[in-house]
Formats: structure tokens, C-alpha cells, sequence
């Protein structure tokens, strides 16, 4: 006779694992300017979540918090269910937050092996005799770039000479590479085009399929709905939306985006009055 499991060790088994990083009601204030109230969204290993707002929404604001920049005012920020109020970037680090940002923090005419290992690179030797592994560091980004599908003929080019996709996947690669378990990107596609978009979206999936849990940071949401799990709307600084995948479809989302609502008044405002109801315009008059 086999015994069923208590109701607690029922529980126990269908526990779902704590976020790698949640923000609970955040807020943060500059003076009497309000840059977010109350905003909350979680990061889940192999998910993606999106966080869409037009200029001023508050996704700078909200970057800077994950990243360890600013300190919140209020709410709660939770790294793998733990409290904290991250210090620095290099305390965010340290606790698995990797922040790619838009302009990337590359030295353009340095190799692209030297980018990759910026600030972080390995010696070998000791005392007087100690110096830069130059070839650990040139066979490690070459393979791994390999495993994100970046097949580069010479890692000693300078990475100004990559595309703007190719250096935003640079940047993923390196990240991944120094044990990132939260990936944030900060308008990774802004200012590439169709092919070069389509290339990063590729590279935030395989980050996605590789266990990390990203927070893609855009204005677009056609490339939101191309990867995105969740998506958290920003508008003036407070959250103006959040939806799962399965709740929401793409036209929703960009009438959501876009100011549901506000667009429709205005498009009524907008319509052109019919010649019968036209006010009469007065004939101009002329002096004799």
C-alpha cells in the first residue's frame, strides 16, 4: 500500500523556484520629480522579459536601479528572493546582474579579444614576470563567440570594424561568460536595422535558452513580441501594463504602447467634419 504525500510535501514539490531577481512597488524619486511609482516585474531563468515605454517613460530610471546605479526609494528589490538594495554595479555584478547598455563602453579601436576581457584580464607569471594571458584570452572569445554563432576570422580586429549587431553580441557573449544570471539590455536594436535587429533578437533567445533570465529594455514591441515571456508597460514613470505572453496579442500590445485609448479621443478630434455641418465661412469683403 503506497502512502500519499502530505498536503505540505504536495507543496513543497510544486513550489515554484524564487525569481533571480524581482522589483516589488518600486520607487524613486529626484526631488519633487517623480522618475517611477510603484513599478513591479520578476525575472525568471529562461525567460524574457520585456519592458516597453516611449522617451521619459522611466526605463532608464528602471535600469539603473537593477543595475546597481541608484538606490530605490521605495519597494522592494529581491535578487533570487533575498532583499537587498544593491550598493554599486560591481555589487550587481557580483550578484549575477550584467548590464549591456546601448552605447556598449567599447574601446572601438582596441582588438575585439581586448574588449572582451576589459577590466577583467587573466595574467600568467609572477612578481616582475607577471603579464597578460594574450592567449587565453584570443582562443576563449573565439570560442566563445563560436557558441553564440559568431564565427569571426580574427578576434584581433579592432571591434569598431564589427556591426552594431555584432558588437551588441559581443557584449551578450561576455556577459554570459562571466556567469550572468540576469541579463539586462538597454535598447539593444535602436539603432540598427531590419538585418542587424534580427541577428541581437537571435542572441537574446540563445541567452534566453541558456538559462539566464533577461530584461530586454525597448520602445519596439514587434521585437518584444518576437522573444518576450512578459511584458511590463511604463508610461510616466508608473506601470501602465503587465501581461504574460498568453495574455496579451501583438496588436493589443502596440495599441497598449501606443495610448489605446488616448488615440481614439484624438482620432475623433481629428475627423474631418462633413461639408453639410461645416461652420459657414463668412465672405470676404471687398471695398468698392
Amino acid at each position: 500500500m503506497t502512502s500519499r504525500p502530505t498536503p505540505a510535501a504536495a507543496g513543497a514539490a510544486t513550489a515554484q523556484p524564487a525569481p533571480l531577481a524581482e522589483l516589488r512597488g518600486i520607487s524613486k524619486f529626484y526631488g519633487s520629480i517623480r522618475a517611477l511609482e510603484g513599478v513591479s516585474l520578476r525575472v525568471d531563468a529562461g525567460q524574457v522579459t520585456c519592458v516597453l515605454g516611449d522617451n521619459g517613460a522611466g526605463k532608464s530610471t528602471l535600469i539603473k536601479i537593477i543595475a546597481g546605479l541608484h538606490r530605490h526609494d521605495a519597494g522592494d528589490l529581491l535578487i533570487e528572493g533575498e532583499p537587498t538594495r544593491l550598493a554599486s554595479p560591481r555589487d550587481a555584478l557580483a550578484r549575477g546582474i550584467a548590464t549591456v547598455y546601448q552605447d556598449l563602453a567599447v574601446v572601438p579601436l582596441m582588438p575585439v579579444w581586448r574588449n572582451f576581457f576589459l577590466g577583467s584580464e587573466p595574467t600568467k607569471g609572477a612578481g616582475p614576470l607577471r603579464r597578460m594571458d594574450v592567449g587565453l584570452m584570443r582562443a576563449t572569445t573565439h570560442r566563445e563567440l563560436l557558441r553564440m554563432g559568431i564565427d569571426l576570422r580574427d578576434v584581433d580586429q579592432p571591434i569598431g570594424t564589427l556591426s552594431g549587431g555584432e558588437r551588441q553580441c559581443v557584449a551578450i557573449a561576455r556577459a554570459m561568460y562571466f556567469g550572468a544570471k540576469v541579463l539586462v539590455l538597454d535598447e539593444p536594436t535602436a539603432a540598427l536595422g531590419v538585418k542587424q535587429s534580427g541577428v541581437v533578437l537571435k542572441y537574446v533567445a540563445a541567452a534566453r535558452d541558456a538559462g539566464l533570465g533577461v530584461v530586454l529594455i525597448t520602445h519596439n514591441p514587434h521585437h518584444a513580441y518576437l522573444v518576450g515571456d512578459r511584458f511590463v508597460l511604463l508610461k510616466r514613470g508608473v506601470m501602465a501594463g503587465s501581461h504574460a505572453r498568453s495574455e496579451i496579442a501583438l496588436d493589443d500590445l502596440i495599441r497598449d504602447m501606443a495610448g489605446g485609448g488616448e488615440l481614439e479621443q484624438l482620432s475623433h478630434e481629428l475627423e474631418r467634419i462633413p461639408p453639410t455641418e461645416a461652420p459657414a465661412v463668412p465672405a470676404a469683403r471687398t471695398e468698392g
